[in-house]
Formats: C-alpha cells, sequence, structure tokens
C-alpha cells in the first residue's frame, strides 16, 4: 500500500511534537475537523490521523496547514524566537512546492508578517476563490499576473503592485503561459473566518479583464 500523500514514512524528532499543535490550532480557529481538511485539500480522516500523530506532514504539507491556520511552519514545528533572524540569505531560501506554486521564504519566521517569493506557473490554483483575514502586498518580478479582487479583474506587468485587504474574495493566476513571478507579503491573523476557500470561480468573464 502507498503511503497517503502529504506525509513522510520517516519523520524527525521536530514533527513528532507537530500533532499537538495542529488539534489545537484548529481548536483555537474554531473550525471543525471538515472545514479545515476541506480548507486544506485534505479528507477529514487524513487530517485526522495527522492530528493524532498516526502520520506525518510533508513539508509542502506543512506550508499548507500553515496558511489554512494563520500561523508559519516555523511555529508549527516549534521555533521559539530566539530562533528568528533578521537577515535571509539567498543560499538559505530553499524552494517549497505546495498546490502548484513554488514559494521561497524571504522573511523571518515567527513574524507578524509573513514574507516569501512565489512563482506562479500558467494555470495553476486560478479557479481558486481566497478570502481570510489580515492584509497581502504584492509585487511582480517578471511576467504578468491576473488578479481579481471582487468583482474587478487586473493584469499586472513587471513593476506593479496591489496592496489589499485579504477579506476582499480574491484570485491569482498567471497571465501568460511562462507564469509569472512575485513577491508576496501577508499578515498572520488567528480567527474564525480561516476558511480560506470559496470554491471554484463561476468561469464569468469579468467587465475589464484582458489577456
Amino acid at each position: 500500500m502507498s503511503p497517503d500523500p502529504g506525509t513522510v514514512d520517516e519523520p524527525s524528532d521536530e514533527l513528532h511534537a507537530v500533532a499537538p499543535r495542529l488539534r489545537g490550532l484548529r481548536r483555537a480557529g474554531s473550525l471543525t475537523l471538515e472545514a479545515a481538511a476541506r480548507a486544506a485539500g485534505l479528507s477529514p480522516a487524513h487530517l485526522s490521523r495527522l492530528e493524532t500523530g498516526q502520520r506525518q506532514p510533508s513539508l509542502p504539507m506543512l506550508l499548507t496547514l500553515a496558511r489554512v491556520y494563520g500561523t508559519t511552519v516555523s511555529e508549527l514545528l516549534g521555533e521559539t524566537v530566539a530562533d528568528r533572524d533578521a537577515i535571509v540569505r539567498a543560499g538559505d531560501m530553499d524552494p517549497a512546492p505546495a498546490g502548484g506554486w513554488t514559494y521561497w521564504q524571504a522573511g523571518a519566521a515567527g513574524r507578524g508578517m509573513q514574507a516569501l517569493r512565489v512563482h506562479v506557473p500558467y494555470g495553476s490554483q486560478g479557479d481558486i476563490v481566497r478570502v481570510h483575514p489580515g492584509e497581502e502586498w504584492l509585487y511582480v518580478l517578471q511576467g504578468r499576473l491576473r488578479l481579481r479582487l471582487g468583482d474587478t479583474a487586473h493584469v499586472l506587468a513587471p513593476g506593479d503592485s496591489a496592496h489589499f485587504d485579504s477579506l476582499t474574495p480574491h484570485r491569482i493566476a498567471a497571465a501568460e503561459r511562462d507564469g509569472a513571478e512575485l513577491l508576496f507579503v501577508h499578515t498572520l491573523l488567528q480567527s474564525p473566518v480561516a476558511a480560506l476557500c470559496l470554491g471554484e470561480a463561476t468561469g464569468h468573464p469579468t467587465p475589464g479583464e484582458t489577456s
């Protein structure tokens, strides 16, 4: 039998302590097992096994769960404030793929904001509508990015940026087949509203949207 997706067979010592933190964060956010699993793209049974330590999450799964619970992977692993560093060197920015996107940590862990460099491939996650507490700021480095905020669609070119309340329903997708590279900063807030996805888009075009 093959292992569950998003799990590792030989967990490190740090991963052994993750299960109670996952359960505690979900309860602190007033999320049911079903709601949290849906937001993370898991079955409730799989999330239950992660919370009880019967399965151990992979790093991409930790990144997904950290985003659902409004925290960081470092905090899920129990790193303390003393472990934080103001400087992040390029050689220390290891890629972390999740949901088709690739993330590089571009800021210190355990802060009130999370800074990331992100590669958005064409066609990946473009139908996901996100709604969650806090603010987001993004800056396009390469390619063109399609950003829908509420009922308005925008296409951002290199050098363009956006800063918005992330309770505004939003979708992010690459507008060209080569994908897009961006800098991304968002606040990390615990909230019962932490169900991050509304589901697939309707597919109806929005006035002002261009290819």
